[in-house]
Formats: C-alpha cells, structure tokens, sequence
C-alpha cells in the first residue's frame, strides 16, 4: 500500500506510540508520526472504540465513519478495558515498551484509571506523555469540557471571524483540533529527541484553547500596539488593502495588493490613474483607514468583467489573485491532483477509501501508506503476542474483563 518506494527507512521507524485519544486532536497527531514510520498503536475502549468510528450522520458499508477513515491510516488497533485491572496490565506492559503516549480525556480521569504520567514514567522513566484538552491540565477552565467550537469562541477567534454587524461565526474548519494537533505534534517530538539523548521522557501539556490563542498574531498585536479590540473584517486582511474577495460580473475572487509596487501596477492594470492621484489611497496605512471607500472604487472597476479574466490579467502582471473553489473543485482541481492530495486506500470492508493526500512532500523518505485505518480491536491478538502474552494468558485476560465484557 506503499504511495513510493524508497530504500531509506521512514523517519520515525522504530517509534513505538501509545494513541490513548479518540476524535481529532489527538488521532491526526498520532496518524502524522505513522505517516513518517512510527509504529502507532491504538488503544480504544472495548464497546464502540473511538467516538468517530461512528459519527458524521451517514453510514458506509461498515461501521466506521469516513472521518475515523481519514484520521487513522497506519495503525494498530487494540481494544483494551482501562477500567479494568488486566486491562490497565496490559497498558502497563505496553508502556514499558513504548516511546510517547497521547491521551484526551478531561483533566483528572487518567489520574483516577491510574494511567497517569507519575504511575506510567516510574514505569518507564524515557515515556513522553502527552495530555491534549480543552483548556489545558492548569488554571481555573481546565476541568470544563471543550470542544473546537468553544476553544474558538473563548479564545477571540469567533470575535474576528465573519462580516461586521453579522452574526457570530466559526472558521469553518476545526482550527483549534487541527492546530492543537499539529502544536502537540512539534512538543512530542521535540520531547522524544530530548528523551534519546538524556534518557528521561517528560509530560507535554497541549490545548486547544493555547493553540487557538497562538494563531492571533496579527489580531493580538494589533490590540497590542493601539489598544483597539479587532473587529469581524469578513475576507480582508487588517495589515493590508486591498486584500480581500473582490466582486466581478459573474461572482466573487480574491486577490492581494499588499505593497506600494503591487498597488501601482494594480491601478496601471485597472487603467485608474485616479486612484493613485487619491490621498486617500496613497500609502498602505491610508488605504487600510479608507477600506471601505477603496473596495468600492476597485470594484466599479471588477464589476466590467468576470472572475476568470481579472485572475488572468492580475496573475500576468504579477499580483496574486485566484477563484474561490469549493472543497470538491480543489481538490479535483489540476493542481490538487497533481499534488495528490486525494489518495485512496485498501480498505478490508469498504474497498477503496478515498483519503486526505500528505501535506508536506519529503524528498528522501516520503510518507507511505503501510496501514489501512484499522478495525476496532484488529491487532489485539497480534500485539499481545509480541509482548510475550501467549493464547492460554490472552484467554485469561479476556476472562479477567481486560477486553471487555
């Protein structure tokens, strides 16, 4: 199922990592090691598995929702009772084994399941040991539950998303889950590097509302630097105009003048010598304090043609500018494929799944798909082996309740 051959070995071959997560945050950061060759195992509860297997309000041919699909290629799945003492055993032995363990439950309950990184990194003393939340394992929010919809509303990212005077609005991808992910990633990895060479783990502390917080660098330093809240600005940009969604004869495209020279050659382009003669329009600090009046000019001018030909004629002159496409057309688009960002992958009960492709390309160990997201519990047997557990002791365990009743 491998995407290329190559005779190198994946970066992150012989990483052993414990994914004790369910939904997103926590499995995308799990699936981006095994993406790069770490040996990621799955460890879900015994009734139902992680709580994606069966969202999204549509079914597939199993039981296994396209989500879950898309977030947990390359790996093994173990079912495993924690609440149970042979099923905390098992995780016990797991640990002892293993390089960096990734969990999500609230604050406090891996504590009370005596999984958590004091009783583990006795252990194991080299174990990075991951805890994604909402709100972080400190402070006076960290015990509330917290999803990507309140992480963006309590971290400002609602108050600086949508159209001024609209109602409130979310960024309509999960920032914060996929954000919180990708933070946790770079901790985790930075945390194992340090683990190899001392030979002691440490604990990483990821939320969703610290990652949220730590995209609003142009918002914050604005407000840092005038006192001024942000404000909802639709499609435009708060450090430079114009740079935003532009209305054409046909429909809407963006496109982005951001310095004196791409001005100049905008107005050039537009054959508006008028509004490089406008003070109001001079420099960037005046067209961002006229916005309003400047889109409306530049529009009169967009509204002559369609979208097709003011993306062609900026794109000639060198100012950036492009349609506006829905998920479908991008990724069907001639650049999507071209970049492969739909695969598709053997899947043992829905046949071929399509996939979201690899974001980052590498030149000398490309990611590879070694793995079809696995079905709950699949490699129970097969991990258990390799921790010296024989079948007679796998029956034992499962009559001891570790896998469930």
């Amino acid at each position: 199922m491998s995407d290329t051959s190559s005779s190198r070995p994946l970066p992150l071959a012989g990483v052993r990592v414990l994914d004790v997560s369910q939904v997103m945050a926590g499995p995308y950061a799990c699936m981006l090691l095994a993406d790069l060759g770490a040996d990621v195992i799955k460890i879900e509860p015994p009734q139902g598995g992680d709580q994606t297997r069966g969202a999204m309000g549509f079914k597939l041919k199993g039981t296994d929702s396209m989500g879950f699909l898309n977030m947990n290629r390359n790996k093994r799945s173990i079912a495993l009772d924690l609440k149970s003492d042979s099923g905390r055993e098992v995780l016990y032995k797991l640990v002892a084994q293993a390089d960096i363990l990734v969990e999500n439950y609230r604050p406090g309950v891996m504590k009370r399941l005596r999984t958590d990184y004091e009783t583990l990194s006795a252990i194991n003393p080299r174990l990075v040991y991951v805890s994604i939340s909402g709100f972080g394992q400190t402070g006076p929010w960290a015990g509330r539950p917290g999803f990507d919809l309140m992480a963006q509303a309590m971290s400002g990212i609602m108050s600086v998303t949508g159209h001024p005077d609209g109602p409130p609005a979310k960024a309509g991808v999960p920032v914060a889950d996929i954000g919180c992910a990708l933070f946790a990633t770079y901790g985790m990895l930075s945390a194992y590097i340090g683990a190899k060479a001392t030979g002691r783990g440490q604990y990483v502390d990821a939320s969703l509302f610290d990652s949220a917080l730590a995209f609003s660098i142009w918002d914050i330093s604005e407000y840092w630097g005038t006192g001024r809240e942000p404000e909802q600005l639709g499609t435009a940009n708060r450090m430079s105009a114009p740079y935003q969604a532009m209305k054409a004869a046909d429909g809407h495209f963006v496109m982005g003048a951001t310095n004196q020279k791409l001005w100049q050659t905008l107005c050039a382009t537009l054959e508006r010598p008028d509004l490089l003669e406008d003070a109001r329009f001079a420099t960037v600090s005046l067209r961002l304090a006229n916005r309003h009046a400047l889109i409306e000019s530049l529009e009169r001018s967009f509204a002559q043609r369609g979208c097709e030909h003011w993306i062609d004629r900026l794109l000639a002159v060198g100012i950036p500018a492009g349609p506006i496409l829905s998920y479908p057309e991008a990724f069907e688009s001639e650049h999507g494929r071209h970049r492969r960002m739909r695969i598709e992958i053997d899947h043992p009960v829905e046949g071929k799944v399509p996939n979201i492709g690899f974001a980052v390309k590498m030149g000398g160990t490309p990611q590879q798909v070694r793995r079809a997201p696995p079905l709950l519990g699949q490699h129970t047997a097969e991990v258990l082996a390799e921790l010296g557990i024989d079948a007679p002791a796998q029956r034992a365990l499962a009559a001891a309740g570790a896998f469930g009743s």
